[in-house]
């Protein structure tokens, strides 16, 4: 029987697996490029040979071309990744048995336990980097109760002097210490655990720390350690040429690697794709990604070089894949969120905005936005953060409380420090008349239906009504009161020149029945009036730093207007209705209506029915009805922010320099303490903040006239900590879910 001249089904299975696995032990290789660092500039990038998947993939796919007439025998070392295959062949058609070992030395070349068998170039980058240590880290506990400390770095002299052990590296991954030198240094017969699988007998520590550092193999370790280093320094080694030539083209790399994330970062802030058609540089449709670097390289030698190389096939390993572009995209974002988290973190109170919508796909998305105030800036400064969509399948409240505490754990955040929540529980405004909507819809359903209508039109055009933006209902109305004979003549000239008999219908329906309707004009009044001034508080409301004492005016305010419009708003819509009337040729009346009377029983008594004139019985059930309804709404949706002004009132500048009376003041922090109790623990102890408060009134300016203006006095003065930590609550408390609105814009751009 003859052999395969291609490869079964199951050993291209068994193939795809193999390339999957590689893959997925490659997520995050890319953070071996970078050094690690409390800094986020790109020019502290630095280059560490290494090997793409993509070869992989690449070399077993020619290697599979070559041998495409015999049986596939496939034991190949891959880019420091090195893949073992056992094929055991009982018989000729049986299926081979493969077995993969993938060495995780690539993955972090600083973590001694992979020291073992690594070359001179690695070992010549981590002596010019030195051993790394990591701070602020908690080492797990044995079965005795005892782990490694930092205090193990330092050595104790008998002159009480103390000495750094420079030498010392701790492995977190495996929680162990192992010897800098020794480990890279070590002779066949070294026996020392430092040097080998490494020390983890935290009982008896100090003793082998000590008679190891005091053995002759470690001090001539030490010495080749610091030899090696200083030579490699000042390019003095046996290899000169060879470590200058390999200095060069790591800086070259170094250079390359900065343009391409400046790039990235370049593309991603702006929301630009970074792929098109094809991904071959100096080819048409490459994307906005090869696009921005073919420029960069008309100006730049480093970028043009590179370039140079990869057209002439020089090098192989480029850096230009999408998949380079997705990890540097999820490094940059990591770190971004992990700023934002530290921030949070160094607030310590934060609030959670909320609010749900369905994307493209029809999946329901809720947008997690942060609230928190941050101190480390010179100004005091509000921010609200937004941190990721988080898809969810049931949106009841236990659920969304289960998503977000979820989502804060794996942010490292305490849920116990949220002191607010955010979320939109507001209906879409629906109206009685869908007027304004028939008219965008008629016009917008043809360009040459539009064409009319902006002959017609000097000012606004007409606006389609938003189910979500306030702003569009105000746009909407304003075309039409402004211009509303211009519209109708609009109309009349649609119905002329237009062929569809319906379309003539809906036209002349909306001109005479609607346009020319005294009531429908005095309706448009009175909706435009309330949505002005809605719309003027709500995008003052908006801003990310609005703090609630000033949301609890303005909103006050908004309530008494609508209070007194109730009273006497209706005569100066109608005087408005019938100016606009009259420029319209129409006469200013109401439309008649059937009276309709019940039929009276023999019991009842014979005194007629009260009956309202047209004027008064439109007053009653639209004019007043909407009113109340805005009023009601207002009062409904913000009625936590008058609960919040019963417990943090007195800290109100205005109310706090005129609040003299001591047992009023003590009460008041009193109440301030209980409400920000949890769990028997308390953000503030009431008595001191008593006696803080009386101090801060006697040197507090009376120019200060915001919350942001007091927490700057007293973060400036130092000496208010209780003060600090509830004015930090109280300006971390939310207004408005704004921030969770404008994030829903961008849901558009997720793809997965």
């Amino acid at each position: 029987m003859l052999p395969r001249k291609y490869a079964s089904g199951s050993q291209k299975r068994n193939k795809r697996k193999r390339i999957d696995e590689v893959i997925k032990t490659q997520k995050g290789a890319i953070n071996k490029f970078l050094i690690p660092s409390s800094s986020s500039s790109v020019k502290e990038v630095d280059l560490i040979e290494n090997e793409e998947v993509d070869a992989t993939i690449e070399n077993e796919n020619e290697n599979e071309n070559e041998n495409e007439n015999e049986n596939e025998n496939e034991n190949e070392n891959e880019n420091e990744i090195e893949i073992e295959i056992e094929i055991e062949n009982e018989n000729e058609n049986e299926n081979e048995k493969l077995h993969i070992e993938i060495d995780d030395v690539a993955l972090n070349i600083f973590d001694p336990r992979t020291w073992d068998n690594i070359d001179n170039k690695t070992r010549d980058i981590l002596i010019e980097k030195g051993p790394l240590r990591e701070y602020n880290l908690t080492f797990p506990v044995d079965e005795l109760g005892r782990h490694f400390a930092y205090s193990h770095y330092t050595r104790k002299l008998p002159n009480g002097e103390n000495q750094d052990r420079k030498w010392l590296v701790y492995s977190k991954d495996v929680n162990k210490v192992y010897c800098f030198c020794c480990k890279l240094f070590k002779s066949c017969q070294s026996k020392s655990l430092l040097a080998n699988e490494g020390l983890n007998d935290w009982k008896h520590i100090h003793d082998r720390l000590k008679t190891h550092e005091n053995g002759v193999e470690h001090i001539n370790n030490m010495r080749t350690w610091i030899d090696l280093h200083i030579r490699l320094k000042r390019n003095q080694t046996i290899d000169r040429d060879l470590q200058l030539h390999i200095k060069k083209e790591k800086e070259h790399w170094k250079q390359v690697l900065v343009r391409i994330i400046a790039v990235v970062k370049c593309l991603a802030t702006r929301n630009l794709a970074f792929r098109g058609d094809n991904e071959k540089i100096y080819q048409n449709n490459n994307g906005n990604f090869l696009g921005l670097l073919e420029l960069i390289a008309e100006f730049d030698l480093v970028m043009q070089e590179h370039l140079r190389r990869v057209q002439n096939k020089e090098i192989h390993y480029h850096y230009l894949s999408h998949k380079i572009q997705n990890e540097l995209i999820s490094t940059l974002a990591s770190k971004v969120k992990n700023d934002i988290v530290k921030k949070i973190k160094e607030a310590k109170y934060y609030s959670v905005i909320l609010d749900c919508t369905s994307d493209i796909s029809h999946n329901e998305q809720m947008t997690l936005v942060i609230r928190c105030v941050d101190m480390t800036s010179s100004s005091i400064m509000i921010k609200e953060y937004f941190i990721e969509f988080i898809s969810v399948d049931d949106t009841s409240g236990l659920a969304l409380f289960n998503e977000i505490q979820a989502a804060l754990e794996s942010l490292g955040l305490d849920i116990d420090n949220v002191r607010g929540q955010g979320y939109d529980n507001g209906s879409n405004m629906k109206g009685k008349h869908q007027v304004v909507q028939r008219l965008y819809t008629l016009f917008a359903s043809s360009t040459k239906r539009w064409k009319i209508l902006q002959d017609h039109l000097n000012q606004f055009t007409l606006k389609s009504l938003s189910t979500t933006r306030w702003e569009s209902h105000i746009n909407s109305v304003t075309a039409i009161i402004t211009q509303p004979n211009e519209i109708r003549e609009a109309l009349f000239e649609l119905a002329r020149v237009s062929d569809d008999a319906k379309t003539r219908s809906e036209a002349e329906s909306l001109a005479t029945n609607e346009l020319e309707n005294f009531e429908f004009l005095l309706g448009m009044t009175i909706w435009h009036n309330i949505l002005n001034k809605t719309n003027l508080i709500s995008k003052k409301l908006q801003s990310k730093d609005m703090q609630i004492d000033v949301a609890i005016v303005i909103l006050k305010g908004l309530i008494s207007y609508f209070e007194k419009y109730r009273e006497d708003g209706f005569q100066s819509a109608l005087t408005l209705a019938k100016e606009l009337a009259s420029k319209m040729e129409i006469d200013p009346i109401f439309p008649p209506k059937r009276m309709i009377r019940r039929k009276k029983q023999f019991d009842e008594s014979c005194q007629e029915e009260i009956t309202l004139s047209d004027e008064e019985f439109f007053r009653i059930n639209y004019f007043l009805v909407i009113v109340d309804i805005a009023i009601l709404s207002l009062k409904t949706r913000f009625e936590q922010l008058t609960i919040f002004e019963d417990i943090f009132g007195f800290l109100f500048p205005h109310k706090m320099l005129s609040l003299w009376d001591s047992d009023k003041l003590h009460k008041c922090c009193v109440k301030l303490q209980d409400a920000l109790k949890h769990n028997d623990k308390f953000d503030i102890d009431a008595e001191d903040l008593y006696s803080e408060l009386q101090v801060l009134q006697m040197c507090l300016p009376s120019e200060t006239k915001s919350l942001g203006e007091v927490l700057e006095f007293v973060k400036v003065s130092d000496c208010f900590p209780n003060v600090s930590i509830a004015y930090r609550i109280l300006l971390t408390i939310p207004v408005t879910v704004a921030s969770a609105e404008r994030s829903f814009s961008k849901l558009k751009l997720i793809k997965s």
